[in-house]
């Protein structure tokens, strides 16, 4: 991949939109933005490992990763996929401990990272930064309880249709029209982000399009957003 031509002014709009940048005045963003570096990954390569010490925090140009924990027996269980524009790997260089998760890269991967002495640097120098780090690290408590909740105590055309509403990220639109969304994984990946197996996972894809709220392509799905806000049980997408 070639360098991207773009990149200081990619960089921050990528920041601004960022939960642990985004609330940050435009002077401090550029000086956060100048310690940033390009990193690029092939499809297929971990960008980390579990246990890995966490040196350096990346937001995603192109490209989607999978966060996945797994045992030594092998089992693996896939907690998020991000895309471009999503943060990733800030828990570990904050605390200072080691990776709580693996990185890899499902797409080839144009990100920039940032490694951590230059972060903490930001933060001794910049206080904002630090409250910034606070509300994002409880955005990602309540995310994380939103989560268990789902899994235990809504059935899974509920957990889908939710899922499939966030991914979508538009306003509500007329029942009856369709919005194209490509799902950047497999249904086996699908199926572990939800914590269910494939063939279930199978027969909820089924149960929406019985509903009419989706529409199954070969590459992708035709999804009705106020049908799959009812069956979510959201007011709106």
């Amino acid at each position: 991949m070639e360098p991207i031509s773009s990149g200081p002014s990619r960089l921050m709009e990528l920041l601004a939109r960022a939960p642990l940048f985004g609330a940050l005045s435009p002077e401090t963003l550029t000086a956060c933005a100048e310690k940033f570096r390009e990193a690029q990954f092939t499809r297929g390569e971990m960008l980390f490992a579990r246990g890995d010490p966490g040196t350096h925090l990346y937001i995603i140009f192109e490209g989607h990763v999978r966060l996945a924990v797994a045992t030594s027996e092998g089992r693996e269980l896939s907690f998020q996929i991000v895309g471009p524009g999503d943060l990733f790997g800030e828990i570990a260089l904050l605390d200072g401990g080691s990776r709580s998760a693996e990185a890899t890269a499902l797409t080839a991967i144009v990100a920039f990272s940032l490694e951590r002495n230059a972060f903490h640097e930001l933060r001794s120098n910049i206080p904002a930064i630090s409250d910034a780090v606070i509300a994002c690290l409880c955005r990602r408590l309540r995310d994380a309880s939103d989560k268990m909740e789902a899994i235990a105590l809504y059935p899974l055309e509920i957990r889908l249709a939710r899922f499939l509403c966030v991914a979508l990220k538009g306003g509500p639109e007329a029942s009856g029209r369709r919005t194209p969304l490509e799902l950047p994984y497999s249904q086996g990946e699908l199926a572990l982000l939800l914590g269910a197996s494939r063939p279930k996972i199978n027969a909820a894809l089924g149960a929406l399009e019985a509903a009419e709220a989706i529409k199954r392509a070969s590459d992708r799905l035709f999804c009705d957003r106020a049908k799959l806000a009812r069956i979510a049980q959201w007011e709106e997408v």
